[in-house]
């Protein structure tokens, strides 16, 4: 039998039926910070009610279908920048014929994660990432018969784009004359930092050393140190790695989604770097959290191998109260898991230039979660990911801590980690120190004999997603132990009753599903952006376009705040100092041919964009 057979209808009603108890858990319980964590948890229904939330200051908006961007009333949406807009003066127009040097001048594809670093009042630079490309826009030949130049195209429309603003009019602007302004791409120079620098699984014949790659790729989501650096992740790097020839791959390639067929990018046929027969180790150079100064144009980034190789989405950086600092980070992939990177040395915030090397030593730390049967809480640990602990050991597979971070995978593996619904961003609450994490969903829950139905990821074939929250034991992100429990759970009730219908704060004017990209703003408010099925029929009915709601984590009460164009993903999310200005990502419009024009019009192609949203009154943002 099964474990969908074993345990869905049944799972679902036990868990039902223990959440109507959870009233009478918080009246048992007597201390209070148990009680702050669990009274706003909005899945039990016996604690579920409308509220009226003091910090969601707008009204909700409807589901759309529409080929544009919609937000509440008293908002405006702009274009800041589109994939193709000129980054530097002399720089050549947008144009979907445009050869690779004019894309190495421009705005990168499908930009996603994205930081807001302020200089002055009227100065300010963006590093925005360029995640991946479609091919189906990036050329006229939708990525047919790709010569050596369309490989080096779609090579300088990925990585990052740094952009420099400036105000007019009260705006921010995008400024083309900025000294700031920036490409980085998957042929920019990178040095490798930390343990895993020099590992001779880093080595290849044109860097004998180990400690000089090229190129970042694939860079989902992000992160911002206090010392003014910006965190770029490699997701799916292994999209673009492929090879000409027979090659014999270990388990350790296959991991990492690794094989002889690439994702169609065909760099490998043009790029040797790109060919597994050719050059093996260049997928370990991959799948690390980058660090990049966006202040200085000449600085050369730097993979810290230290916070561990896996499929990055974010990086979620919050300095404990001993100084540590302290990363969270999700491996968006079904079944995988998350992780906690715990710094050696301490953030000194009297001397900035004194933190540039602090993510280069540290431990790392995968969560393992547990649960009573049929309960949507629990506690949990973190498991220390250290060469010579826990099983790490020769005999295991493991010569040295660079061995365990370069397959951090295994090593989470191997210590018994709990496998997730595709762990996808982090953020810590600035109001509670709470931290939040996206399960966006999970066709193999319940089916995969590594990803039964449990607790934390209570639903078989998990279509939707739900978002997992925990407190550390003591508010120090440093504990081993934390508490936890469901945030949300997102569903139709429109279709579906108990679990899949969703949790208690979800009906049919907020609904979604996978969620992805989540945020705090400094007032607490929690934005939730999705990156999901946008057909709008049978589970998904109702649901409309991605979308981006806003959440207050205290009465559970979400509200939907924008709605995008057709089959995009909302994405990216960054605030002004002020949080009178917010940006987001619209990425992938009209993926895969579907009726776009955004946001041109007309007959256009679609490109993905940066939008600009302020209060026509100039309040802050969800006031």
């Amino acid at each position: 039998m099964s474990s969908v057979e074993r345990h869905d209808e049944p799972r679902f009603n036990q868990i039902i039926s223990k959440g109507l108890n959870r009233r009478q858990f918080l009246q048992a319980t007597t201390a209070a910070g148990t009680v702050a964590f669990f009274a706003a948890t909005p899945v039990a229904t016996a604690v579920a009610a409308e509220s009226n939330s003091k910090l969601l200051g707008f009204k909700g908006i409807p589901a759309s279908t529409s080929d544009t961007i919609i937000v509440p009333e008293g908002y405006q949406a702009d274009v800041l920048i589109s994939w193709g807009d000129p980054l530097f003066k002399g720089a050549p127009a947008f144009s979907q014929g445009a050869d690779s040097q004019a894309q190495e001048q421009q705005f990168g594809d499908n930009n996603d994660g994205m930081t807001f670093f302020q200089i002055s009042d009227d100065r300010a630079v963006m590093a925005i990432n360029n995640e991946y490309t479609n091919h189906e826009y990036l050329f006229a030949h939708q990525g047919k018969n790709m010569s050596a130049d369309d490989v080096k195209k779609s090579q300088a429309a990925h990585g990052i784009s740094v952009i420099e603003l400036m105000k007019k009019d009260g705006q921010w602007v995008f400024n083309q004359s900025g000294r700031l302004n920036r490409r980085i791409t998957a042929n920019t120079e990178m040095m490798m930092t930390g343990p895993a620098a020099g590992h001779d699984l880093l080595k290849t014949e044109a860097d004998p050393t180990g400690k000089k790659a090229l190129g970042t790729f694939n860079n989902c989501a992000n992160g911002q140190t206090p010392w003014g650096t910006y965190l770029t992740c490699e997701e799916n790097f292994n999209s673009v790695f492929g090879a000409n020839s027979s090659v014999a791959l270990s388990s350790t390639y296959a991991r990492y989604g690794l094989s002889e067929q690439d994702a169609g990018y065909e760099w490998y046929k043009h790029d040797p770097r790109f060919d597994l027969a050719k050059t093996p180790n260049e997928p370990h150079r991959h799948g690390w959290v980058v660090e990049i100064d966006p202040m200085n144009p000449n600085a050369t980034p730097k993979k810290r191998t230290a916070l561990g190789r896996f499929k990055h989405e974010n990086a979620a950086l919050t300095i404990n109260n001993d100084g540590h600092v302290v990363v969270y980070m999700g491996d968006d992939e079904r079944g995988e898991h998350l992780y906690r990177f715990v710094s050696k040395n301490k953030y000194n915030a009297s001397n900035p230039a004194a933190n540039r090397d602090l993510l280069d030593e540290g431990t790392l730390f995968v969560a393992k979660f547990d649960a009573k049967d049929g309960e949507l809480k629990g506690d949990g640990e973190w498991v220390e990911l250290t060469f010579g602990k826990n099983g790490l050991t020769p005999e295991n597979g493991f010569a040295s801590q660079a061995d365990i971070l370069i397959f951090a995978r295994q090593a989470a593996t191997q210590v018994g980690a709990t496998t997730m619904d595709r762990p996808e961003w982090v953020a810590v609450n600035p109001k509670s120190q709470h931290v939040f994490c996206t399960l966006t969903n999970n066709k193999n829950r319940g089916v995969k004999d590594n990803q039964p139905v449990d607790g934390v990821n209570p639903r078989a074939k998990n279509p939707y997603g739900h978002i997992v929250r925990w407190a550390p034991s003591g508010k120090d992100h440093t504990a081993k132990r934390f508490s936890w429990d469901l945030y949300l759970i997102a569903g139709n009730p429109t279709v579906h009753t108990g679990l899949m219908g969703g949790s208690d704060n979800i009906n049919k004017d907020n609904m979604f599903n996978s969620p992805d990209g989540i945020g705090f703003d400094n007032a607490g408010r929690l934005w939730i952006q999705t990156d999901g099925k946008y057909t709008n029929e049978g589970d998904f009915s109702g649901m409309g376009n991605n979308q981006m709601l806003c959440g207050d984590p205290e009465s559970g009460e979400v509200r939907r705040f924008l709605t995008g164009p057709v089959a995009c993903e909302i994405t990216g999310l960054t605030f002004s100092p002020d949080q009178k200005t917010m940006f987001i990502g619209v990425q992938h419009p009209g993926e895969e041919l579907a009726p776009s024009h955004f946001p041109d019009g007309g007959n256009t192609i679609p490109r993905s964009s940066v939008i600009r949203i302020t209060r026509k009154d100039g309040g802050i943002i969800g006031a």
